[in-house]
């Protein structure tokens, strides 16, 4: 190590890479020995996964092979800082790191060694391959199981939320089952003797347990494997078969595991029994984390696995966070928990609020204050906006305003279905008409919004010619000649030639052979909507939904033929009735990958804590919701009764106390989190009336009060 370089002389290279400014402890975990290994815990913020993307390039450097080293993390956009590294031109010849997730490997496994567990697991076709269901093709199948036992035979009847969050969360007990590692029939019981309230949900969760048993009898009878079965096959079957576990613990010899306080019960078991068979392993864990203990995510399984490194080494220097906001959230957490003294002086400069009577004024203000950043020079992408839920409404309320304001913004939204996005709906409004044979007739006002987003114009001119060239009743798309010649000048005769180049294409493509509806959108997109003066063209994000809805198409069409073509029915068309269904869309890496990451972020505030990333400013829109600290309802599942830590068989019941503690638990973590991941200021903008037109006084607000109270200002 010399000056910030790191050179490496092998007798075929000279590797010379800028190291960026590290302290003694990250050099000491980065350059450990290859037999070494270490558990690396501390806050966010710390230079953990700093350290864990040099370690991969040490690694590397002094001839470990490539394909020996397995990157895991808990879900894949995680792996992004990783991911940069080995993509870039500076990563040494030979072979590829593999990044997974348990998840990844789980399927990895089943695929390869099938022979070997399908008999086992109780397949009908053991000797036919597997059908891998994402999560979009799960709720398919779900809603094709639940949707008559809900029509003919009155389940779930007093459930009153949408059909999508009925369908996963049935889904979602039986990913817990597979995760803690108990038999999916015991989710009712487990659910059942928890309950203390209103009898009738006892039936609920009844209903719940009977569409778990039927889908997994539907899976094994058909060989589709949803997450669950995956996960159960790998834990029980394969890794406990010595050719399967032989392959993997033969395969990678280096392990570099981050963020597992986020990663689930069964992954830690696996990791803890892999660990004696790695030369070399780096686990890195983050302190008072744990966000996605909703999704299964087990903190206290991942600082277990300290037991079984050779040594612990805590970072504690933040090279994010200024002193003032390290105040500040020492202060916060103590307000919110109620523990210690909320000792708030030096955080002054760390805290600015936004205050108006009225919502739509304050999201003015944030507008503002973000306009007056930006001009004083800091990047579009050091300054984020939060919510602790993220409506249609809202998100389209800031998105013009930054818009107006010329401001560049991205948004990302997880659990935001396809279908909800203006792109996506414009291009499945473009699939009906071009399949009339599917019987869809998109009324005018969809059609007058595909012509905007696709045509470039105006909500007027699409109007105007959506009500002339449509006819609904017969999916007519009339000729723009055929437009009186008035009324063409009101349209513009450019809007009209971009018109006629589409129509042209659709007249042509009904008069062909159909296509599968990937395929369709493919040559829609290559040779019309991606072409200049059309929506697509210039419009990154745009193209990265469409990029989205392709790939779910493609993963719904290959999960979906074996079964569908024996019932006669048309995939494009039941995919666009999927959607219908608001089924909630899969995680797709493109999406995130492909972002422009010079621009603002709006997101959910638990969706920018797992893109792991700091930002200079933080906006926390609403501190005074309840939405912060409280979960969202889920009737028919529990993600702490569901959890490695109940004891189901000693009668406890979830009771209001342990719902609060779980609230101050919750927004303890999750403003430590954020403030972790702040380098200058958080602006909490506050409205006496909230967005939905009522005054909040959550538990947020009430820390905050706490905390100014102790500023002596």
């Amino acid at each position: 190590m010399v000056g910030g370089l790191f050179i490496d002389k092998t007798p075929s290279i000279l590797y010379i890479r800028f190291m960026p400014s590290l302290s003694l402890l990250q050099r000491q975990i980065i350059e450990s020995p290859l037999n070494s290994r270490l558990f690396v815990s501390g806050m966010a913020g710390t230079g953990k996964t700093s350290a864990g993307v040099e370690r991969i390039h040490y690694l590397l450097s002094q001839g470990v092979p490539a394909d020996t080293i397995l990157l895991l993390t808990p879900q894949r956009t995680l792996q992004e800082p990783y991911l940069e590294l080995l993509e870039s031109p500076e990563r040494v010849a030979g072979g590829e790191v593999t990044p997974a997730t348990i998840g990844g490997l789980a399927r990895r496994m089943c695929d390869l060694f099938w022979s070997l567990a399908a008999e086992q697991a109780g397949f009908q076709y053991p000797d036919q391959p597997p059908v891998f269901l994402t999560l979009e093709t799960a709720q398919y199948y779900m809603a094709h199981l639940v949707r008559p036992l809900i029509e003919e035979r009155g389940y779930f009847e007093s459930v009153t939320i949408n059909r999508n969050r009925l369908y996963s969360q049935i889904i979602d007990n039986l990913n817990k089952a597979a995760i803690v590692g108990f038999p999916h029939t015991e989710i009712g019981t487990r659910l059942d003797s928890a309950w203390f309230g209103d009898p009738a949900q006892r039936r609920v969760y009844a209903d719940a347990q009977e569409c778990a048993n039927m889908f997994r009898q539907y899976c094994l009878d058909h060989n589709l494997l949803d997450f669950s079965l995956q996960l159960e096959i790998f834990n029980n079957i394969l890794w406990q078969n010595e050719q399967a576990r032989s392959f993997l613990t033969q395969s990678y010899r280096h392990l570099i595991y981050d963020n597992l306080e986020e990663d689930i019960s069964c992954a830690h078991d696996i990791v803890r029994e892999w660990m004696p068979s790695f030369d070399s392993a780096l686990l890195l864990y983050d302190q008072a984390a744990g966000y996605r203990k909703f999704l299964g995510g087990d903190p206290g399984s991942g600082l277990d696995m300290s037991r079984f490194c050779d040594q612990v080494i805590e970072l504690n220097e933040s090279f994010v966070s200024s002193e003032s906001v390290i105040r500040l959230s020492g202060a916060l957490i103590s307000a919110v928990t109620g523990e210690g003294t909320v000792e708030a002086g030096g955080s002054e400069n760390a805290l600015d609020f936004i205050l108006a009577h009225f919502h739509p004024e304050m999201l003015d203000e944030v507008v503002g204050r973000i306009r007056s950043l930006v001009d004083e020079g800091t990047p579009p992408e050091e300054i984020v906006i939060l919510a602790p839920y993220l409506s249609d409404a809202l998100r389209f309320s800031i998105s013009n305003r930054l818009e107006a304001a010329g401001i560049p913004w991205r948004s990302n939204r997880p659990s935001r279905s396809l279908r909800d996005e203006p792109a996506s709906k414009s291009l499945l409004t473009l699939c009906a008409l071009a399949h009339p044979q599917w019987n869809i007739h998109p009324n005018k006002y969809d059609v007058a919004h595909a012509f905007m987003f696709i045509l470039g114009t105006d909500l007027i001119r699409a109007q105007l010619l959506a009500d002339i060239i449509y006819g609904q009743r017969d999916l007519r798309l009339s000729s723009f000649d055929q437009i009186k010649p008035d009324i063409q000048e009101r349209v513009t005769y450019a809007l009209g030639s971009r018109y006629s180049t589409l129509r042209d294409w659709l007249e042509n493509y009904r008069a062909s052979e159909p296509l599968p509806l990937d395929f369709f959108l493919r040559k829609l997109f290559g040779e019309v909507l991606s072409q200049p003066d059309y929506g697509f063209h210039s419009n990154l994000d745009a193209v990265r939904i469409a990029a989205s809805l392709v790939e779910s198409i493609k993963k719904f069409r290959t999960a979906m033929e074996p079964i569908l073509d024996l019932r006669g029915l048309e995939l494009g068309m039941e995919y666009i009735t999927m959607l219908k269904d608001g089924v909630i869309a899969a995680q797709y890496l493109e999406s995130w990958r492909s972002e422009d990451k010079n621009a603002v972020l709006v997101a959910p505030a638990y969706t920018f804590l797992m893109m792991n990333r700091p930002a200079a400013y933080q906006f926390w829109l609403d501190p005074g919701s309840d939405g912060w600290s409280q979960r969202v309802s889920q009737p028919l599942t529990h993600p702490y009764v569901l959890s490695r830590y109940w004891d189901a068989s000693a009668g406890r019941v979830w009771l209001d106390s342990d719902e609060v503690e779980v609230e101050v638990e919750t927004l303890a973590r999750l403003t430590g989190g954020l403030l972790a991941r702040c380098r200058e200021k958080i602006y909490p903008a506050l409205s006496d009336l909230g967005e939905s037109g009522f005054e909040q006084r959550g538990s947020l607000l009430r820390a905050f009060q706490k905390v100014l109270q102790n500023q002596n200002i």
